[in-house]
């Protein structure tokens, strides 16, 4: 991680994120950090479905992320979280989870980053890269059950297991699961591959864009958008293929060039 230390550009990625001034390590400062990160720089797959490559390096998620401001999904997100909360002082675990939520498989790969940052004793869970669907905050991992904008969160024990919940009416829906065991870096390499790459892995099969703008929650996937507030229903129109760019620039903050094509609404390779 030295390496990565001496690429990562502190101050303008919190210029990016409207968070100029940060002192402490401590748990509001990193529930206010978390926020920012997320109102920011949205969940997205543009470049996967342009046929770019994802890169995990620094120089790369600063170059896309805070100067190119465009957003990624978890492994640029987190992988772009870790270095700040560590420039700030923050002691940061890097773990990999298995993707519970509208998964299709019995037991589902493990392609998602979730961070574990330690303060005073409690172990927070910190994840700016699961889109609309995620916390807005960090949540404790002890089962602590917490509203963040009218949805409610808690982390479960399950064996070895830390499970992210969320209440669904009267049950409680599974969102990932994680253990304690640390990733390296290749994990993500390899993880990062294969959601980037395989023909059928959901990011390669279908565009999304997704952001949380205060208590409001936009998701787009492919030509279906989507707006809840409030933990309240989800709120879903079509759009059409001349209305996708506008929305991109518009609601969710991203700059994308006229004329993009998208494998899964332009080239054949959507579901």
């Amino acid at each position: 991680m030295a390496a990565e230390h001496d690429t990562f550009d502190l101050s303008v990625y919190l210029a990016r994120t409207g968070q100029s001034l940060v002192s402490g390590a401590d748990a509001t400062t990193l529930a206010r950090l978390h926020r920012a990160h997320l109102a920011a720089i949205p969940f997205e797959n543009l470049d996967i479905q342009m046929g770019l490559p994802v890169e995990l390096d620094a120089v790369s998620l600063q170059g896309a992320l805070v100067m190119r401001r465009r957003g990624g999904y978890c492994f640029q997100q987190n992988a772009l979280f870790r270095l700040a909360l560590s420039a700030l002082g923050f002691t940061v675990h890097a773990r990999e989870a298995r993707v519970r939520f509208a998964a299709t498989l019995p037991v589902p790969p493990r392609t998602h980053m979730v961070l574990v940052v330690p303060i005073d004793g409690v172990e927070w869970l910190v994840d700016v890269g699961f889109g609309a669907n995620g916390i807005a905050e960090p949540l404790r991992l002890d089962a602590t059950e917490t509203t963040q904008d009218g949805w409610t969160y808690r982390v479960s024990r399950e064996s070895r297991l830390h499970v992210l919940q969320r209440r669904e009416r009267d049950r409680w829906l599974d969102l990932y699961a994680f253990t304690d065991d640390d990733a390296a870096p290749i994990d993500y390499v390899i993880g990062n591959w294969y959601t980037s790459t395989h023909p059928e892995s959901k990011f390669v099969r279908t565009l999304t864009a997704q952001r949380t703008i205060g208590n409001a929650r936009h998701q787009l996937r492919n030509l279906s958008y989507s707006i809840a507030r409030q933990g309240g229903e989800w709120q879903t129109r079509t759009i059409t293929r001349e209305e996708l760019i506008p929305l991109l620039r518009e609601v969710f903050g991203l700059d994308v060039p006229d004329g993009a094509r998208f494998r899964a609404l332009d080239l054949g390779g959507g579901v």
